[in-house]
């Protein structure tokens, strides 16, 4: 099974779901979207696959969406879109493709869901949160 991720190397949540993704044995294809940016039809792809509008998928936080002033409800979502192509750190993270599926992996325990299999335990997240106990076993 071939995983890609669309990773920001600087944010804990990516970086968990990486680990997680790794821990699992595959090796994934990563994709550092703060340095390749994104074209329209992928984002439209990966946001139509996962369920996501470029609203749902917009970072709020830490990114300078409030600045640009996409955080009034009354812009349009090729406004966000648009906005996303220009700077790409606007695109929350992670977003996980698999063969079982696309998704937004936030949080980080949302990729355990598209993986053939889970990791061994014990795991948990960077900040100590149990994720697999030492059975194996999902925690939660």
């Amino acid at each position: 099974m071939t995983v890609v991720i669309h990773h920001n190397p600087d944010c804990g949540t990516s970086r968990n779901v990486l680990a997680i993704i790794k821990a699992s044995g595959e090796t994934p294809v990563v994709i550092n979207y703060l340095e390749t940016g994104w074209t329209r039809p992928q984002l439209l792809a990966l946001f139509a696959a996962a369920g996501l509008t470029p609203r749902t998928a917009l970072r709020t936080t830490k990114s300078p969406a409030e600045e640009l002033g996409l955080l009034d409800p009354s812009v349009s979502n090729d406004v966000i879109l648009e906005a996303m192509l220009e700077y790409p750190v606007l695109v929350n993270r992670p977003i996980v493709c698999t063969r079982k599926g696309i998704r937004l992996c936030r949080p980080s325990e949302a990729v355990l869901d598209l993986l053939d299999r889970l990791p061994p335990g014990p795991m948990t997240k960077e900040d100590g949160t149990p994720l697999i106990d030492a059975n194996g076993n999902r925690v939660g």
